[in-house]
């Protein structure tokens, strides 16, 4: 990350000097939008750097690989800001790599929903002016921290923007387990799993599981049980400093899941321990945003019924 300024809050406020392209890989689409705005921006004398395993497995064409390539390492030590093409996946992806570097990010939505790609494609290249401008507003997002204790041993652990997802698995049985909080004895439950979702995933697969939509200024945890073996059992929200422990009774196939991206088998009397992590991200949204406006439209809040 660059020595740029900082506001009152740490975020960068100053207009880039180096933006980094990062795209959802595998895409034709995709390919051709990071290429439109790569030729836009250098055209405006930004410096581009295109994240290496986009250019590798996007086919991009040959003659068209003429910008700079890096890592996610190269993009953490000199982008000022990364934009994000694609949907929500690709941003979970960047975010868990660039959260240590403190890159901001801007989405592009080329994705289905997009909660947290603000940029419709269509406007992509119109919304360069206010952003190189530094008229885009930061706004932070806490991620979670987790690790896999077995036999006293850490065997895995990973960083999550959306949600932290103990389960069953592929086979088709509940799993037990025994939820702690600060060392407190909760609950043993039986059950399909538990969410451990940031506000930002409250809208992903906490929803889906009836979990409730947290503000993104909200600094909690929402822990929900997938599909409890008990009617009593319900979401909970706890502290953004409680440290969450989810030990595992009895399973068959048990996993931890990452964002839905990064995943660990577990075995019996395996701990995962849930905290918020030291890092967080910073989306940068583009004049006028508005989450509660993005709720509407995404849920399809206050619509009128179709009548056939």
């Amino acid at each position: 990350m660059n020595d740029n300024p900082t506001g009152a809050s740490g975020l960068r406020v100053v207009p880039p000097r180096t933006i980094a392209l990062i795209g959802k890989y595998q895409s034709r689409e995709i390919a051709e939008s990071l290429c439109l705005l790569a030729d836009n921006l250098s055209g405006r004398g930004i410096t581009v750097i295109i994240e290496e395993a986009t250019v590798s497995n996007s086919g991009l064409p040959d003659d068209m690989r003429q910008w700079e390539q890096g890592d996610f390492a190269a993009i953490g030590a000199r982008a000022d800001l990364a934009i994000v093409i694609g949907g929500d996946g690709t941003m979970l992806n960047a975010a868990r790599h660039l959260a240590s570097y403190r890159v901001p990010l801007v989405g592009v939505n080329q994705g289905r929903l997009g909660f947290m790609t603000d940029i419709a494609r269509n406007e992509m290249l119109t919304c360069m002016d206010a952003l190189l401008e530094g008229r885009f507003t930061p706004e932070s997002r806490m991620l979670l921290g987790a690790e896999v204790i077995r036999d006293g041993h850490r065997v895995g652990a990973n960083l999550a923007l959306n949600e932290v997802v103990v389960d069953k698995g592929a086979i088709g049985r509940l799993i037990e387990f025994a939820l702690f909080i600060d060392g407190e004895f909760i609950y043993n439950l039986r059950s399909d799993g538990l969410i451990a979702s940031t506000p930002t995933g409250s809208t992903a697969y906490s929803l889906s599981a009836n979990g409730p939509i947290l503000h993104p200024q909200v600094t909690g945890v929402a822990l929900v049980p997938l599909c409890p073996h008990s009617l009593t059992n319900r979401p909970i929200l706890v502290g953004d400093r409680n440290e969450i422990e989810v030990r595992i009774i009895h399973a068959t196939d048990s996993r931890v899941h990452f964002d839905g991206q990064v995943t660990y088998d577990l075995k019996p009397d395996d701990i995962v321990r849930i905290r918020r992590s030291e890092y967080s991200i910073c989306f940068l949204h583009p004049p006028g945003y508005s989450y509660f406006a993005m709720l509407r439209q995404k849920l399809h809040w206050s619509e009128q019924p179709r009548i056939h």
